[in-house]
């Protein structure tokens, strides 16, 4: 079997195995989308305020023995 033989094979079960996919409603991706986005900004502010701790921290310990 050459190559051309095999890619056309290849692009015919692909386009079957599309064809069985599930696709998510627009619905869904909207509200999967907007929890992805909030967690994003929680995770985001969550590690901004433990960086702030962790520097005044490191801060205070490096005044406190010097």
């Amino acid at each position: 079997m050459n190559w051309w033989q095999r890619l056309t094979t290849f692009l015919r079960e692909v386009a079957v195995e599309t064809k069985k996919v599930t696709w998510p409603s627009r619905d869904e991706v909207v509200a999967t989308t907007v929890v992805v986005i909030a967690a994003s900004f929680i995770f985001g502010i969550f590690l901004y305020v433990c960086d702030l701790a962790f520097f005044r921290l490191v801060d205070w310990v490096i005044k406190f023995f010097s």
